[in-house]
């Protein structure tokens, strides 16, 4: 797959994750990969603020993504975040097969396009309540990248 990183299209998103060729829906776009932790390393991570680019498969296995910005996949960004742009929807999904996580194509998705996946209901909601609790974490950025 050919994926380049820019800017998002989205406001204050920094970083996002393009598409340089046709997707088709169903297609695995890329494998979100990073250092790979357990829950109880998980859960540290999440207690000391260090928890923007976590996914969690399971419980012995977590992806964190932090430290390895030369994996391309924790640039995708959510369009349906705290800030929406008209237009902008999500395209895909993250999915897991196996121990593996992906980003599949939702939608065809045309050449040139930013790839946008949920990041979850939960994810958001964490979000807006570190915002209204004033944790200076979420004052600033909003994004994973």
């Amino acid at each position: 797959m050919a994926l380049l990183v820019k800017k998002s299209k989205l406001p204050n998103a920094g970083k996002g994750l393009y598409t340089t060729k046709a997707i088709k829906k169903g297609e695995k776009i890329i494998e979100y990969k990073g250092e790979i932790i357990d829950w109880k390393e998980y859960s540290k991570r999440v207690d000391e603020n260090k928890d923007g680019y976590l996914f969690f498969v399971n419980r012995k296995k977590c992806i964190d993504a932090f430290g390895t910005p030369q994996y391309k996949a924790r640039y995708a960004n959510d369009a349906r975040g705290i800030s929406r742009t008209k237009g902008l929807n999500n395209n895909a999904i993250y999915d897991v097969f196996g121990d593996k996580c992906f980003i599949v194509a939702a939608r065809d998705i045309k050449a040139g396009e930013e790839i946008f996946v949920d990041y979850s209901k939960s994810y958001w909601d964490c979000i807006r309540y570190n915002i209204k609790h004033g944790h200076t974490k979420w004052k600033t950025t909003t994004s994973k990248n």
